[in-house]
């Protein structure tokens, strides 16, 4: 069942439901800053990003689009990575980039944990809003595992690479949006994204009861 159907069935569940995908955002977001601050950067701190503020979080179309097809983005926590000490540079870029992916694995294992809990039925308004909720968010774990610049897998991808891959990635950022657009409207990433799904998937399931 998609957002629309569940707004035309069940506006209060539509609602509930919108509130937690934008969360889901923005707690992918605050994990990234959060982590940062923890290793040793103040700059998402500074610009009161570390909160739960959606008015702070939230950008206008990724949010937009986020209610209509299911799928957004809200801006991006600023990073400034020369604040974390040399020594746990490396170490802080994997962290802080794999923080965000982490926070939205956590709410899918969650949403699926309650309809174990609860014997939630699937089959019911209830059980569909934990489902999607879980999907989307996977989703957004497994897209942003992806090692293209700008997601987060790139970012991952530099903390463990040499030095040439790294600049490589850099020069591939400033194009890094378009060339990700493009390849999802050819659907050349639909295979990839739905590898990491079943393997995120099969992680959760493992410390399902």
């Amino acid at each position: 069942m998609g957002l629309i159907q569940i707004l035309i069935k069940d506006p209060f569940s539509f609602f509930i439901l919108s509130v937690l995908l934008l969360y889901s955002v923005i707690f992918h977001e605050l994990a990234h800053g959060w982590v940062a601050y923890k290793m040793g950067d103040s700059t998402a701190k500074w610009l009161g990003r570390l909160n739960l503020n959606p008015v702070k979080h939230l950008d206008p179309f990724g949010s937009l689009m986020l209610l209509i097809v299911g799928f957004g983005w809200a801006k991006p926590v600023p990073v400034n990575l020369e604040n974390i000490p040399t020594d746990k540079r490396r170490k802080g870029i994997i962290l802080v980039s794999a923080a965000g992916i982490t926070a939205n694995i956590i709410f899918a294992f969650v949403a699926l944990l309650l309809m174990r809990l609860l014997s939630v039925e699937s089959s019911g308004m209830a059980g569909q809003v934990l489902i999607l909720l879980a999907h989307i968010n996977i989703i957004l774990a497994a897209f942003n595992l992806i090692p293209i610049p700008p997601l987060d897998g790139s970012k991952i991808l530099m903390g463990f690479a040499p030095a040439s891959v790294n600049r490589a990635l850099n020069q591939i950022e400033p194009f890094g949006f378009f060339i990700v657009i493009g390849l999802l409207f050819l659907h050349v990433l639909d295979p990839v994204i739905n590898l990491l799904q079943r393997v995120i998937l099969a992680v959760i399931s493992v410390f399902l009861p």
